[in-house]
């Protein structure tokens, strides 16, 4: 497949704004090549009058121009160009849309179902296992979305987006909540029956505005990885969030890095309807999501096949492999390792898959540096379907890989337990051993093997493979079988 044919682009005219997002990488597993935004607030104007504005229809169409030039030049080889709840609620949406096709980008017009789904489509791609309720909160509306088994389920669209929030809540105290009650009461599903088994469940966070308050709160409570997928956030946080957002008078959100100012303007609204839908639903936590729309929209257009495939794992092969010294090593390292590690569930067995693969980039760093990079690398890459503790323990077993001395960087002991780090330094120290024995060289391992007898760990060679069996080996296998908290370690020839 070429260049142009992996680039695929989508275009989000939303009723606050308008984005631009150009997805390279794998299928299952997309990379953002080119991300630009356009806060063009084409909601306002329909909420104010049933209308777009002639001033956001005219910024509206200077960026979708640039836009649309953009996507010739970068030769997407596929596109799709969707408008939401402000242009479909709009007198004069029909002629908007018309002045789009005009600078030659196919719009249409998604309405509330085809919103929903998308979005549970996005947690699904970012969080395979997802199980519980997605609230997607745009300009324009909310959405929400059941979710589990891989499957999009039960779903609504509702008239409560962002730039709604204010003058409700200009009524009363109670009355954003009033009509979250009665927007459901009087949903077209006739009935929320389906919302009630989502107590106690996960509620999936999905929207810019409620990316900025999780990056808030993790502003707030010092939390140390600069990462927002996953990031989860115990409901009752939201209120107090809510009410230092308010007093501040948008200083707060102001302050923390990467909120610009038109986002920290509606935060305080933002929190004001999370609390009032978490005090109706009832999740046992708020996780964030890092996909939406334009990411559920890419994942619907795949097969079934494809949609099944582990995001995280497609995401190190196609960041890494293509710079592997020995192509065929991580897979023969993961055999290698089968009998020590082969027992453990599937979310653990991946994280060591990830990290085999990983590894086998270290020989690219300064050698001063190699393990530091390896964590940083595990840490903040642009991997999808982990959560901070997930990363760390990546980035632990990859700095022990890597020739890095336990503990390891101080930033793991805040994402992840003392018992669990020593487990993924386990994985590290079996890497190294690897290392050390073959250089790298699948062939080595292949006639090898490793395996724990009773209290010992054994490393068996065959006979004409004695002249490997030196000091340095031997330390690094007493070392492995500290970690696992063997009683020792032999070396075995013949």
């Amino acid at each position: 497949m070429n260049a142009a044919a992996t680039r695929r682009a989508i275009v989000d005219i939303g009723s606050n704004s308008i984005r631009l997002v150009v997805f390279g990488g794998p299928p299952r597993a997309p990379v953002v090549l080119f991300n630009e935004k356009l806060m063009a607030g084409l909601g306002r104007g329909v909420i104010a009058t049933g209308e777009l504005s002639a001033g956001s229809i005219k910024t509206a169409l200077k960026g979708l121009a640039r836009f649309a030039l953009l996507l010739r030049e970068m030769d997407v080889g596929w596109c799709r160009v969707v408008a939401t709840a402000a242009v479909r609620e709009a007198a004069n949406g029909p002629q908007f849309l018309e002045r789009i096709a005009a600078l030659g980008l196919a719009a249409e017009l998604l309405d509330g179902d085809a919103e929903a789904l998308a979005a549970g489509y996005g947690v699904l791609c970012a969080i395979p296992g997802a199980d519980g309720l997605v609230a997607d909160l745009g300009g324009g509306s909310l959405e929400l979305v059941r979710v589990r088994g891989g499957a999009v389920g039960e779903r609504l669209s509702l008239p409560l987006g962002v730039l709604r929030i204010a003058a409700l809540r200009a009524a009363g105290p109670d009355a954003v909540r009033k009509k979250l009650a009665a927007a459901l009461k009087d949903s077209r599903l006739g009935g929320t029956e389906w919302l009630r088994e989502c107590a106690g469940l996960p509620l999936y966070l999905v929207g810019g505005s409620w990316r900025a308050l999780a990056r808030v709160h993790q502003f707030r409570s010092g939390y140390p990885l600069a990462v927002l997928g996953n990031y989860a956030m115990l409901p009752q946080a939201i209120r107090p969030l809510e009410k230092a957002l308010r007093d501040s008078r948008r200083t707060l959100a102001r302050s923390v890095p990467g909120i610009g100012s038109g986002r920290a303007e509606l935060l305080g609204d933002a929190a004001t309807i999370l609390s009032a839908l978490t005090a109706r639903v009832a999740p046992v936590s708020l996780v964030t999501c890092a996909f939406g729309l334009r990411e559920g929209l890419l994942f619907e257009a795949l097969d079934r096949e494809t949609r099944a495939r582990d995001p995280l794992l497609d995401g190190v092969r196609h960041a890494v492999d293509p710079v592997q010294a020995f192509a065929d090593y991580p897979a023969t390292l993961l055999r290698w390792l089968d009998p020590l590690f082969g027992a453990l569930g599937v979310a653990e067995r991946r994280l060591i898959e990830a990290v085999a693969h990983l590894r086998g980039t270290g020989w690219e760093s300064n050698p001063d540096f190699r393990a530091a990079d390896g964590a940083e690398l595990a840490l903040h890459g642009q991997w999808i379907g982990v959560d901070g503790r997930d990363r760390a323990l990546m980035a632990q077993a990859l700095y022990i890989a890597l020739g890095g001395r336990a503990p390891g960087p101080p930033i793991l002991v805040e994402l992840a337990s003392p018992a669990d780090l020593a487990r993924a330094g386990g994985w590290g120290h079996a890497m190294r051993l690897a290392q050390s024995l073959s250089g790298g060289a699948p062939a080595v391992l292949e006639r090898t093997t490793l395996r724990q007898i009773g209290d010992t760990l054994e490393l068996h060679l065959p006979g004409d493979f004695a002249p490997l069996a030196n000091s340095s080996l031997a330390r690094r296998s007493q070392r492995l079988a500290n970690a696992l908290s063997l009683r020792g370690a032999e070396i075995r020839i013949g």
